[in-house]
């Protein structure tokens, strides 16, 4: 080896030796800063991973928005079917009791009569208290055969779902009831 070749590495040496000392500080603690930066890095996720927490958790305010009210419209609907069950109005079979029920589903219509043999054909009133299109009336009956029929807002219905059968004279039908001591 040349002396000249022998210097200039000996000056290589020395300069990374000089490099060495001078990075030395900051190579102190390096392995737990290496440690603590992977500890808190985002590992990458699977594709259905992400969806799922861009679903579950939504970075748009809008989308936070269409939650919030969702989530409200569902809470309104649950409540709305609790309340129906909770504080439902008296079943019919209950009202039985009382007399002859005399009931029709009308939603919409504004005035519904019944019309029968056991009030010599003249109206009489039904009422829908609570507005759910369900008018109902109890009539205190002797035990017997009626025929009878409805008149919703002036029109002739004569075959009502509840009847126990129907008769068809001049053209039109109208319903039957027994009324006895084990039918109401």
């Amino acid at each position: 080896m040349r002396f000249e070749d022998w210097r200039d590495e000996e000056f290589i040496r020395q300069a990374i030796a000089e490099e060495i000392a001078a990075a030395e500080f900051r190579l102190e603690g390096l392995e737990k800063r290496v440690i603590k930066a992977l500890a808190t890095r985002d590992r990458p996720r699977s594709p259905w991973r992400r969806w799922l927490r861009s679903l579950v958790a939504p970075r748009s305010p809008a989308l936070r928005l269409a939650y919030v009210i969702g989530a409200a419209l569902i809470a309104l609907g649950i409540g709305v079917l609790i309340g129906r069950f909770a504080f439902a109005p008296e079943p019919l079979p209950a009202l039985a009791q009382e007399g002859t029920v005399f009931a029709l589903a009308a939603p919409g219509a504004k005035e519904v009569e019944v019309v029968g043999d056991f009030s010599a054909w003249k109206p009489i009133p039904l009422a829908d208290p609570d507005g759910d299109g369900v008018w109902t009336l109890i009539l205190k009956l002797p035990p017997g055969r009626y025929e009878y029929a409805f008149l919703v807002d002036g029109r002739w219905v004569g075959q009502d779902p509840n009847a126990d059968e129907y008769v068809r004279t001049m053209g039109d039908y109208t319903s039957v009831r027994y009324v006895g001591e084990d039918s109401t």
